[in-house]
């Protein structure tokens, strides 16, 4: 396959004489000032996603941040196959946080996902890096590295220098570079087998002029890429050399904790520190608009310090609230419908005045909290007219502006310093991420570094939450029992452009959203709007199904004619699970299927009841289509977290709104699926060679209904309001399969 024209810059380093190689649509302005900013002694940056030294050992650098998704062995996979590297050859390192590494294959492949217009294209390909440089932009999510930055960057940045360094050697042989092939990091001449590293053509290479085309590999030739190869990640987080943003460590730091406004919105009032500055190790009280926090030379001395300040916040109308009130706010929006369109096709309104039979179903699904594993924090140090930062975060160069912004330095004089994620799940994108601005004016206060950090409970009730979301169902049927109409409405806000839609044959569609805003926050949480809006279609599809008088597996396949790859991971989740087989007694299945993010995930959830009467599930069967596999260890380990996290969600995951804030403060009441009671995972992919899609989070959307509607064939109980863990199983109808 043939990419256009793109602009490829190249230059040396003098890093043990290496030679970076990348690519680029920046301009060469950039390329100074990169060089500017960073470089040291002779050695020469450019948007170098790849450096050659002469030894021929190779470095890759990645954009986006690690926080166990695999990114950092799977781009390099990449990038190195097609340069023809020896993947022992290769060593993997984090690019910086400067604007040459802003994503603007994110911008492009966002926009096409959300339905640009096919005649803007040009013009969004044209200026979408500046897009990114402008908005700060080196984001991780959205599932989008590896099939955006992955595809567009790092397969053509490998091609592209392969292609450079034949030409090299074609030129010291006096042949034509068709003569030459290349592979485990040389380059030969086929006729005379005459062989020239890399590392001995580096030089030579970053003198030409980039190449106007570059091809890319055809899947047969693939060295690298579909092996399963060890994340690089893997060893320093088993020896506990990695580092991540709370492992901060400088010389003469200070702590910070913090105590945010309870109720979301509100502002600090007044504060009666008492003795509070006698405290051994206490530095300072700060009072910020809507928190306040102590300052000590331990976390430990400045939290115990904090339990000590009294404070009061401001009133507001949400004081009193619950979550009752909201999820009542909700149907009242529901029930007026005055809403914007999401999707209409055919005539709604006239299939149900004709129809012989409507069925309809409310469902809801409450505030989810992140529970990253590493609580939130950032450590910030102001001094000499520069800000430096570190924290673990899913977008560097964001938080580096964001920080520059408040500190009051230009952008390029704050240093960002990387480390690993301790969970992102969407919690760690900068919009997100309250404590970033707090920990920055804290540290306005102070020459020496300062690490603020948010304790669990802090984090559990000051997150950015998924949505609550309700959605009302209405179908309706003719007089053979066929499904003519789908008519939804539902609370926004819209996240994530068509999660709503459904893939069936019914030839009248209604999809609406209303108006679901709150003062509670909410932001992307993994798999964003696909985590309610999966619940709620494969529940009310399964709904429709036994309403049929059909097997929910044989009415899913009869309805996706028009979508092969939806049947086929339906068929072979189906089939690995053992669909219309016998189980054990008081065991039954539940199955559903979504695309999300490019990807197709089917699962099958084998359920049943606890002495208790509470929900067990043994085993998740699932398959899924990501177009085409890069590192099969990865997708593995990706649908199994999603499936996981999917899990918690569904059994156990709910933020609740008690007087206006938020009622839950640690695990103990926001439970967790532990390994105990973790199912059983079979995976199983399915290659169509398709565009590449995302795995981070489509594993996560089918879960939730994919046991509930198991459940149902258990217990004869329709399940319509998550978590799990609120509804009573102990009177049990089970439903005979069809």
């Amino acid at each position: 396959m043939k990419i256009s024209r793109r602009r490829f810059l190249l230059s040396t380093a003098v890093v043990g004489g290496g030679v970076l190689i990348g690519y680029s649509a920046l301009k060469p302005s950039k390329h100074r000032r990169a060089n500017a900013l960073l470089a040291k002694g002779e050695e020469r940056y450019v948007t170098s996603f790849i450096k050659i030294e002469p030894n021929n050992k190779i470095t890759i650098y990645v954009p986006h941040s690690e926080m166990g998704q695999g990114v950092h062995t799977s781009l390099p996979m990449m990038a190195a196959d097609e340069l023809d590297a020896a993947w022992e050859d290769i060593t993997v390192e984090q690019a910086p946080a400067i604007d040459m590494f802003a994503n603007g294959e994110l911008v492009k492949g966002f926009a096409g996902e959300l339905g640009a217009p096919s005649f803007l294209t040009g013009i969004i390909n044209a200026s979408a890096v500046t897009v990114a440089e402008v908005m700060n932009l080196q984001t991780t999510g959205g599932s989008s590295s590896v099939r955006f930055t992955g595809e567009s960057s790092m397969r053509t940045a490998g091609a592209a220098a392969r292609q450079m360094l034949v030409e090299c050697a074609a030129n010291r042989w006096g042949i034509a570079a068709d003569e030459c092939s290349t592979q485990l990091t040389h380059v030969q001449h086929n006729v005379s087998g005459r062989s020239l590293s890399y590392g001995e053509l580096a030089a030579d290479a970053a003198q030409l002029e980039p190449p106007e085309n570059v091809t890319l590999k055809d899947p047969s030739q693939f060295t690298i890429m579909g092996k399963a190869i060890s994340r690089v990640d893997i060893p320093a987080k088993v020896n506990g050399t990695a580092v991540y943003g709370i492992d901060a460590q400088r010389e003469d730091m200070l702590y910070a904790a913090i105590r945010l406004a309870p109720v979301f919105g509100t502002k600090l009032v007044s504060v009666d520190v008492g003795d509070v500055l006698s405290r051994r190790g206490v530095k300072r009280i700060i009072e910020l608009e809507d928190s306040v926090a102590v300052v000590a030379d331990s976390y430990w001395r400045a939290k115990e310090a904090l339990k000590l300040v009294k404070s009061e916040f401001e009133s507001s109308d949400a004081d009193t609230t619950s979550s009752a009130d909201l999820f009542a706010g909700f149907e009242r929006n529901l029930s007026e419908d005055k809403n914007s369109k999401v999707l209409e096709v055919g005539d709604v309104e006239a299939a149900m005045n004709d129809a012989a039979d409507v069925i309809e179903g409310n469902y809801t699904v409450p505030y989810l909290a992140h529970a990253a594993m590493e609580p939130m924090n950032c450590t910030v140090h102001i001094h000499d007219g520069i800000a430096e930062v570190w924290t673990s975060t899913q977008d560097a160069l964001s938080i580096k502006g964001r920080v520059a912004s408040i500190a009051g330095v230009a952008e390029d004089d704050a240093i960002f310093h990387h480390s690993y994620l301790g969970g992102g799940f969407g919690r760690r994108l900068p919009f997100n991420w309250n404590v970033i601005d707090h920990a920055t004016l804290i540290a306005k206060n102070f020459d020496v570094p300062v690490k603020t950090v948010m304790s669990r409970e802090d984090d559990m009730q000051q997150d950015y939450y998924r949505p609550a979301v309700a959605s009302n169902f209405m179908a309706a049927f003719d007089t053979n029992g066929t499904v003519q109409a789908w008519h939804n409405r539902f609370t926004g806000p819209i996240q994530t452009p068509g999660a709503s839609h459904i893939p069936y044959a019914i030839p009248n569609q209604s999809i609406r959203v209303v108006d679901g805003d709150t003062h509670v926050p909410i932001a992307a949480w993994r798999s964003v709007d696909h985590s309610q809006q999966t619940f709620f279609t494969e529940s009310f599809v399964d709904e429709i199904a036994h309403r049929s008088g059909k097997n929910p597996y044989q009415f899913r396949m009869e309805m996706l004619s028009a979508h092969p790859r939806h049947r086929k991971v339906l068929e072979v989740a189906a089939e690995a699970a053992g669909y219309g087989q016998n189980l054990p007694d008081g065991h039954a299945l539940g199955i559903a299927v979504q695309e999300s993010f490019g990807s197709i995930v089917a699962e099958v959830a084998e359920v049943s009841l606890d002495a208790n009467n509470r929900p067990v599930v043994h085993k998740v069967t699932c398959a899924i289509d990501c177009g085409w596999v890069i590192n099969p260890d990865t997708v593995e380990a990706q649908v199994e977290s999603g499936i996981i996290y999917g899990l918690t969600a569904a059994l156990y995951g709910e933020i609740t709104i008690k007087d206006g804030r938020v009622a839950q403060n640690n695990f103990p009441d926001y439970e967790m699926v532990r390994m105990a009671d973790s199912p059983e995972i079979d995976i199983h992919i399915v290659e169509s060679g398709e565009a590449l899609g995302g795995l981070g989070e489509p594993s996560t959307p089918p879960l939730a209904a994919a046991v509930s509607n198991g459940l149902y064939i258990l217990t004869g109980q329709r399940v319509r309001e998550l978590p799990l863990k609120n509804h009573d199983f102990s009177r049990s109808t089970p439903i005979a399969q069809v």
